[in-house]
């Protein structure tokens, strides 16, 4: 069961096999959580949307019915989840991804390659907070799919059976995205090179 595709273990699951929900979560959750997590910054409400996306699978398990992926119908609950958190917070501004979390860590210092020299580190952690702030400054349009692409690993199809556009459209934001992202970042391309 373990090599068994995603949408055979929903269809188990709605018919009543736990077990297939369980490999759903250990396949899912964390990617879903870093998807989630980028969208609405802070690891709190992250955990909180990342759970309530799965609740939802299970809520709405006697309905789903295999027309697409099961990770496009996953995402865009998710997705789903995230508009309307952010709708909710419209009022607030949103904290940063570098805001202390109730353990007192960043994301930044969750995410920090601990491995390497003191002034490779710093370079990386330079970088890193450089890559988080050209995103962050994406429109939101943008940034959605850039995430949903390079953190969800989706396809263009994928992305836009979640967003509701056209594949081209898709292919269209993230190209611009990549743009803006690139323009932002050309002073570090020799820190870049440094790391490799």
């Amino acid at each position: 069961m373990r090599d068994e595709a995603n949408e055979s273990l929903m269809l188990r699951f709605r018919d009543g096999d736990p077990r297939a929900f369980e490999l759903l979560v250990q396949r899912h959750q964390r990617p879903v959580f870093d998807f989630v997590m980028r969208s609405v910054g802070t690891a709190a409400v992250a955990e909180e949307l990342t759970q309530e996306t799965f609740l939802r699978v299970v809520k709405q398990k006697d309905t789903y019915e295999q027309k697409a992926r099961f990770t496009t119908w996953l995402y865009t609950l998710a997705r789903n989840l995230c508009i309307d958190h952010s709708r909710r917070m419209q009022h607030r501004r949103a904290k940063s991804l570098d805001a202390v979390d109730e353990e007192g860590h960043s994301l930044l210092e969750r995410t920090a390659d601990k491995g390497p020299t003191v002034d490779r580190q710093a370079i990386s952690v330079q970088l890193q907070d450089r890559m988080r702030r050209a995103i962050e400054s994406l429109p939101e349009d943008q940034r959605e799919v850039f995430l949903l692409r390079e953190e969800a690993d989706l396809s263009f199809k994928e992305i836009a059976d979640i967003v509701g556009i056209s594949e081209n459209t898709v292919k269209s934001r993230m190209r611009y995205a990549l743009t803006k992202l690139r323009s932002l970042l050309e002073e570090y391309e020799d820190m870049a090179r440094a790391l490799s």
